[in-house]
């Protein structure tokens, strides 16, 4: 199906501005905000946008054809994007794929997802670069109205969005491992969690998915044999209460956490958290794992940090990003707890980080011994 061709603008807040073509969902009055950042992979446009990690922003991609094997809905990370926007050097005019429903353009219409192609996408990387993420409109508004937004938008600094993205309710996934197991129980913190990452969870146990807020009585009351922290959006220092129940399940049940996951444990072991300039996002991370040296190559999706300065006698870091020199990984050394930065669920190595589901794995193993 044609689209009709809608001239649009992408304005930052500081009033640099870029033409576009709209595409995808019209944006209400004609203006869609958020605070505009860039992803480098070169594939997965769609486990991008589905990944809930983006609440409150709008995701530039640095590769220039989008859309070129079209959409699945098996490839899709949660039952709907919360990215703010979609901005594209180049949307690829037809789609082939075997696996493919549905074009992008038709399937962020469905969705109530705004785009914008035609943009100079790599003039606004080196823009993000050298000024950090910025707040950002765009749209088929006029200019100074864009401008007006963009100055407006409050970013994702101070915003708990975990729990804008979070389950309302718990609910359970099936164990999916081997015949013959018995399958642990893992519950597993929803702060915005990746179905990928559901799928390698109940690989090696049933899996108990329970909202952001959940109290750590609750958690110890469903009895399990291991605690996941998942990812999720936005600032660490704004999800109130969570780290004090991560600290009490601390010695309680081994605990194992990703992305936001991991700023919170670090957290709620003593150590802050800062906001990087532009994050990291993309498929080419290199990350050194340290007790052997081997280099991962890693997905990573984070706009916060942990402050390593802070860290504690009792914690070690684990993995450290050779880009930047930025904490990747860390572990408690008395406590069951252990935590990487990097999506070990996806594959971009391919699965270069794979084994830490079987750390945690092995991990619950020996704490169940120690307490026999």
């Amino acid at each position: 199906m044609s689209r009709t061709i809608r001239d649009a603008l992408l304005v930052l807040a500081d009033g640099t501005i870029f033409e576009g073509e709209a595409f995808g969902a019209e944006a209400p009055a004609g203006v869609a905000t958020g605070e505009v950042v860039f992803n480098t992979a070169l594939t997965g446009y769609q486990e991008i946008i589905t990944d809930p990690s983006y609440a409150g922003q709008m995701i530039t991609f640095t590769y220039p054809h989008i859309g070129n094997y079209g959409v699945t809905r098996l490839d899709d990370e949660a039952p709907r994007p919360h990215a703010r926007g979609v901005i594209v050097r180049e949307l690829a005019r037809r789609h082939s794929n075997w696996r493919s429903e549905t074009d992008l353009d038709a399937y962020l219409r469905s969705m109530g997802v705004p785009g914008i192609g035609g943009v100079d996408t790599r003039r606004l990387t080196r823009h993000i670069r050298d000024a950090g993420s910025l707040p950002g409109a765009f749209g088929t508004a006029s200019e100074s109205e864009l401008l007006a937004a963009a100055q407006a938008e409050p970013g994702t600094s101070g915003l708990d969005l975990a729990r804008m993205v979070s389950c309302e309710s718990a609910y359970e996934v099936a164990y999916t491992g081997p015949a013959g197991r018995t399958p642990r129980r893992v519950v597993a913190y929803d702060f915005g969690i990746k179905a990928t990452i559901l799928r390698h969870l109940s690989g090696i146990a049933t899996v108990e998915v329970v909202p952001a807020g959940t109290p750590a009585a609750d958690v110890i009351a469903r009895a399990p044999d291991g605690v996941f922290l998942s990812n999720g959006p936005g600032d660490p220092a704004a999800v109130t209460g969570v780290p004090a129940a991560i600290d009490a399940l601390l010695g309680e049940v081994p605990i194992f956490g990703i992305c936001l996951g991991h700023q919170l444990l670090a957290t709620a072991l003593g150590a802050e958290t800062y906001k990087l300039p532009f994050g990291h996002h993309g498929g080419n991370h290199p990350v050194r794992r340290l007790d052997t040296g081997t280099v991962e190559i890693t997905s990573q999706n984070h706009n916060y940090a942990v402050d390593d300065g802070s860290l504690g006698a009792a914690v070690e870091v684990t993995h450290r990003n050779l880009n930047d020199g930025v904490v990747e990984g860390l572990r408690s050394l008395d406590l069951p707890a252990f935590s990487v930065q990097y999506h070990p669920e996806a594959g971009p190595g391919p699965h270069d980080a794979a084994y830490l589901f079987t750390m945690f794995d092995e991990l619950m193993t020996d704490f169940t011994k120690g307490r026999r």
